[in-house]
């Protein structure tokens, strides 16, 4: 029996390759607006970024989702990354 395939993307702050679910996509619409995608389905360009406060940090200061969405993200997207960033933080 052959073993399922695994999806892998980068992460934009540390630039490793990690399973997709590890991941949190950050998605800019064709209606031209960034939203964090929980389900990983939503419809437009993605970009994925580690569940830490490292890689966000990183991430931020760069502008890693700017370029990978081709687009400018506000300081509302980055805050509410940073808000599920500690959520997840607390409950691991």
């Amino acid at each position: 029996m052959a073993q399922k395939k695994i999806p892998a993307r980068k992460c934009v702050g540390c630039q490793e390759m990690k399973p997709k679910r590890e991941l949190i996509r950050v998605v800019h619409s064709p209606d031209d607006t960034v939203t964090l995608d929980p389900t990983g389905k939503k419809a437009g360009r993605g970009a994925y970024i580690c569940r830490s406060i490292n890689c966000f940090e990183i991430a931020r200061k760069k502008k890693a989702l700017d370029r990978s969405l081709k687009t400018t993200v506000s300081d509302e997207i980055y805050q509410q990354l940073q808000r599920d960033l500690q959520t997840v933080k607390q409950d691991a």
